[in-house]
């Protein structure tokens, strides 16, 4: 499957913005999606992940304020980031594998695919 993200942007601190993950050559069924952040000289960190059945797990720092979700329809996975703060500006990646197991969801080496990253910078 190929993943492609797009969405990112400039935004005050406090807005919004919704970034999309869609699926080309085969349909994210049977998948487990998830949305990696990276600022420069850091490790991916994760952000989010909604599993082949649906249930989704957020990491801490998102937690009440961004929220995936997915479109079976237009084989698209978003993340609708709420209430943005200046620290979550960084490239925004989305991946994608049919293999993650419930302990591996927050690890970045649990994922076969992989898009190309979108920036999203919040400003203060």
């Amino acid at each position: 499957v190929q993943l492609q993200a797009s969405g990112g942007g400039l935004v005050q601190a406090g807005g919004s913005l919704r970034l999309s993950c869609a699926a080309s050559g085969r349909t994210f069924v049977g998948y487990t999606v998830a949305w990696f952040r990276q600022t420069p000289g850091k490790e991916r960190e994760f952000v989010s992940a909604i599993r082949w059945n649906g249930v989704t797990i957020d990491s801490d720092p998102v937690k009440g304020r961004f929220t995936i979700s997915r479109n079976s329809a237009k084989n698209t996975v978003y993340l609708q980031m709420n209430g943005v703060k200046p620290e979550d500006t960084a490239v925004y990646y989305c991946a994608a594998s049919t293999t993650v197991i419930l302990s591996s969801v927050r690890r970045d080496d649990a994922y076969a695919y992989w898009g190309q990253g979108t920036q999203v910078t919040v400003s203060s």
